[in-house]
């Protein structure tokens, strides 16, 4: 495998031919739970020597019913997500949906997400960049991966290029999103490393009755298969003891008790490739 991009987060350097992941629950729900989960990955990731890094959102600006669970909100969200960061000695990201996040999250985070459907938002992008902490920015499910580049070029032109880019999936008609492995190479021409988003990407949008619907069963699967195209750096995974429960995106995430061995199979095929 030729040398992958590396980004600093949190003092580390992730990449450069090493796999990495990104996960967590969809939205906080609570601190205690936050921390069980952390803690849980924490475990995980050290016995297969995998670095992680601690995903949950304070607020989900973009759910599908007005009605929907968005989260604790800026001030309760960032308490509770430094507390993780400190007292667990994870990495921790979280999504920002507006420029004057940036800086508050920035104080309290280590990586700041730019959802899909804001990745073209300037003013967004440059706050968060400007912050000098790694930004991680999904790809549009309305974007062509080689249009990424045009969105990593607003970032860098803070001086920052500590970034990550995320692929989640494409519109496929209404209600069903598909994974194009070939696009990953196209990721990979910004320079920056490339991150799967592997629950994101199994979402069934609008099919939920006001909901978001999905398919966990294909996870492991396209995670498999994205990280033998030897262009992804990093996987991202939504995580729940309890998916069925979670008040947000719990028909694709994966059941935290079967994690280890989504990432053992993940990690058999790393190998392979490398």
């Amino acid at each position: 495998m030729t040398s992958r991009p590396t980004a600093r987060i949190a003092g580390r350097t992730f990449g450069g031919g090493s796999l990495f992941v990104i996960a967590g629950p969809c939205v906080l729900e609570s601190r205690d739970l936050a921390l069980r989960i952390a803690e849980e990955l924490v475990e995980m990731s050290s016995e297969r020597e995998l670095p992680c890094i601690f995903k949950a959102s304070f607020d989900k600006a973009n759910r599908t019913s007005v009605s929907a669970v968005r989260g604790p909100g800026l001030e309760a969200g960032l308490e509770i997500l430094a507390e993780v960061r400190e007292r667990v000695g994870i990495p921790v990201l979280t999504d920002v949906h507006l420029p004057e996040h940036c800086a508050p999250a920035a104080e309290r985070v280590d990586v700041l997400q730019i959802p899909a459907y804001l990745c073209r938002q300037t003013d967004l992008l440059l706050a968060a960049a400007e912050t000098g902490k790694t930004v991680n920015v999904k790809k549009g499910q309305f974007l062509a991966p080689w249009d990424m580049r045009f969105v990593t070029e607003k970032c860098e032109s803070t001086g920052n290029r500590n970034l990550l880019v995320t692929e989640r999936g494409s519109f496929f008609g209404y209600g069903r999103l598909v994974v194009d492995m070939g696009g990953f190479q196209y990721l990979s021409q910004t320079g920056h490393p490339v991150v799967f988003d592997a629950t994101h990407s199994v979402q069934l949008p609008g099919t939920g009755q006001g909901k978001t619907g999905g398919d966990r069963s294909a996870v492991p699967a396209l995670a498999r298969a994205a990280v033998a195209t030897g262009q992804v750096d990093g996987l991202f995974f939504e995580v729940h003891p309890d998916p069925d429960s979670s008040p947000s995106d719990g028909p694709n995430m994966v059941a935290l008790d079967r994690f280890a061995e989504v990432l053992d199979g993940v990690l058999q095929v790393h190998a392979s490739v490398r």
